[in-house]
């Protein structure tokens, strides 16, 4: 296989992986309550699709034929911020966590506005000269997203809430609240 060739199906799937995660990203951003089991779920694919994409990212060189340029500066910060991102999930440091996989988002969404504005880029000559691909291609990344989201939904449907340990940036517990009900009385024991 050609290298053409082989740039030629690693662009579109590139695309395919950011516009997959462009729309998870959003989908997590958007709704609450955050760290439940549908978040988490689909959050392990953002991860996966954003890591795709970074990483696929190293191998496209046509801004600089032969070279690595800027954007890859762009995505080795991205892959720095992403991992801090997901450590910080994993250790259950809601705050530092929050920060930096918002900010990988947005990260992406610029990423994307760059693809899209630049007339010479992929995505604006598909639109010229393939509109059904690129078309067809959208819809992939959206049925793809739907399904993750609706599988998400449907994994955690019936299923108890796990409890989530959140810490501060620090990586303490916060400091346990009293609860108490309408009339200041504190809950009542939990029966077993």
């Amino acid at each position: 296989m050609s290298n053409n060739s082989v740039i030629g199906v690693l662009i579109p799937l590139h695309a395919g992986g950011a516009t997959v995660a462009l729309l998870l990203g959003a989908w997590n951003l958007r709704r609450n309550p955050k760290g439940d089991r549908p978040h988490r779920l689909v959050g392990q694919v953002w991860v996966v699709a954003m890591y795709w994409t970074i990483i696929s990212s190293f191998f496209i060189k046509e801004l600089r034929p032969g070279h690595f340029s800027w954007i890859h500066g762009l995505s080795i910060f991205t892959f720095v911020t992403l991992s801090i991102g997901l450590w910080a999930a994993v250790t259950h440091r809601a705050q530092l966590h929050r920060r930096f996989m918002t900010g990988s988002y947005f990260g992406l969404l610029g990423a994307f506005v760059g693809a899209v504005a630049v007339p010479v880029r992929h995505i604006p000559q598909w639109l010229v000269h393939e509109p059904l691909r690129l078309a067809l291609g959208a819809a992939a990344c959206l049925l793809v997203a739907a399904a993750v989201v609706t599988l998400s939904r449907r994994r955690a449907a019936g299923k108890p809430p796990t409890p989530t340990k959140t810490r501060d940036v620090a990586g303490k517990p916060p400091t346990p609240t009293k609860t108490r009900d309408v009339a200041g009385k504190p809950p009542a024991p939990a029966k077993t």
